[in-house]
């Protein structure tokens, strides 16, 4: 059973989407860039259910880092199969790597056992159009479900 945010299991953040007609294709298949706003709401429910509320989150590094922001500076993603109208997918997110003004971040987006798509994505966290550290009590959070191997 999942919550409308997903679930964390040893390590990993599970969160279950409907494939919808608005996110295919002419033909039926999903639209690529559907894949992204997939795993974009599977990171935010990620540090979600982490503890890390984005209003929480939010308003301590706005203490601490005024003007913050949370970018995607990288992204290397592979589509290695289809998903189509109505199947449930299952978008996979886990830490791979925490430093100190970046988080780079493992998905998987996949249907029931078959693999459909798989990314790595860097983080940066950012002040004033700049890369700054990230707040310590983030990065103590994300290094704690850091998935070794």
């Amino acid at each position: 059973m999942y919550s409308l945010d997903g679930a964390i299991r040893d390590g990993r953040h599970h969160m279950q989407i409907r494939v919808y007609y608005e996110d295919t294709d002419f033909s039926g298949i999903v639209y690529h860039a559907s894949y992204l706003r997939f795993m974009e709401r599977g990171r935010t429910n990620h540090l979600r259910l982490m503890g890390a509320e984005q209003h929480a989150l939010y308003a301590e590094a706005e203490a601490e880092t005024p003007g913050f922001a949370f970018v995607v500076r990288s992204m290397q993603i592979d589509y290695l199969k289809p998903a189509r109208m109505d199947d449930v997918l299952d978008i996979v997110t886990w830490p791979l790597q925490v430093k100190g003004a970046s988080i780079t971040l493992a998905q998987e987006v996949r249907c029931g056992e078959a693999m459909l798509v798989k990314a790595e994505v860097r983080i940066a966290f950012i002040s004033e159009g700049r890369a700054r550290p990230i707040p310590k009590s983030l990065r103590t959070l994300m290094k704690a479900d850091l998935v070794e191997g």
